[in-house]
């Protein structure tokens, strides 16, 4: 099966801003709720609860699942996630205290910390420091938009809770559609060193330059303020990353557009976002069924459509399914 780009994917956005407008009208005292406003020049955004009072999604322990815990993290009491500190709205980001990290990512980890009736401690730290702690067995697992790879899998097993799309960003107005690596020929492209994101312009871009054209001027940005300044002032043309974060920026500020998207693992499987613990650690069993018990239970779903991803869903949390195929040398 294959999974191509979305010809309409530039409504996106549109369709974000729709979702968290639904969860709000659903129900009056959720803070998810929103408001669409205009600004001066009569662009529609919205607005969500950032503030630290979050009232989030919860559940309750389920005995049997919590049971296959590992014996040392059940004794301890405390299950240690970790994200990452460049995390982006509305993966996992600050809330306005500059303190309280909200998202979606901390929403799920609150509910499977309830169903393993673990207390949930939440660690931000750099990406690169999201596996070193899951190497050294200082954090029990990651939730951080982290992709199923085949070459990850060598070292770390994953529960599935979400599906993996690329987004490509540009200035609003821009005129661009994005629907393969010729569309990137030439093109100015921010990215995040490190991820998945990055092996794709790459190797697009040699793509470029093996069928005559112009290869891909890729740029590196290692946080939002300043790739979005890039964008803004022109000297990036697009910006490639997670469709969420691409997804939100565009409906909240009304200054940018979701102009193609694409499957974190390639053309021919669909990406999936997973729970990432070391190898053998012992934790992935129960991390998946504790996902397969709130998709069960309905609340999976109330956190995904409180921050508009409702599109991203899965039906089933899956151990080390196929991922991205390595590069090949």
């Amino acid at each position: 099966m294959t999974f191509p780009f979305r010809p309409t994917a530039a409504a996106a956005a549109v369709g974000l801003a729709t979702a968290l407008l639904a969860t709000g009208c659903a129900n009056p005292t959720d803070d998810a709720r929103t408001e669409v406003a205009a600004t001066p020049g009569g662009t529609t955004t919205t607005k969500i609860n950032t503030s630290p009072d979050q009232r989030r999604v919860r559940t309750g322990k389920v005995d049997s699942i919590a049971g296959l815990v590992p014996e040392r993290i059940r004794k301890r009491g405390t299950l240690e996630l970790v994200g990452s500190a460049g995390g982006s709205a509305p993966l996992a980001f600050h809330a306005t205290d500059n303190r309280t990290v909200i998202g979606v990512e901390p929403d799920l980890a609150y509910l499977i910390a309830d169903v393993l009736g673990l207390k949930p401690r939440l660690h931000t730290v750099s990406w690169e420091n999201v596996f070193v702690g899951l190497d050294s067995g200082k954090y029990d697992a990651g939730l951080s938009n982290i992709t199923v790879t085949e070459e990850r899998k060598e070292k770390y097993d994953f529960a599935t809770y979400r599906e993996d799309n690329l987004g490509f960003q540009a200035k609003k107005g821009s005129g661009l559609k994005v629907a393969g690596p010729e569309d990137l020929a030439g093109r100015t492209v921010a990215v995040t060193s490190g991820t998945n994101q990055e092996k794709l312009l790459v190797e697009w871009s040699k793509e470029n330059e093996k069928a005559g054209r112009e290869p891909v001027d890729i740029k590196y940005y290692q946080n939002d303020s300043d790739t979005y300044l890039a964008l803004q002032s022109g000297r990036i043309d697009l910006h490639v990353g997670p469709n969420p974060t691409a997804a939100y920026h565009a409906a909240t500020t009304g200054k940018t557009e979701v102009v193609g998207t694409y499957s974190g693992a390639g053309s021919t499987l669909q990406g999936l976002i997973a729970a990432t613990t070391k190898k053998d650690s012992g934790l992935v069993e129960p991390l998946a069924a504790a996902v397969n018990h709130v998709i069960g239970n309905g609340t999976y779903a109330k956190v995904l459509q409180r921050w508009g991803l409702s599109d991203e869903a899965v039906t089933e949390s899956l151990t080390n399914p196929p991922g991205l195929p390595k590069t090949g040398k």
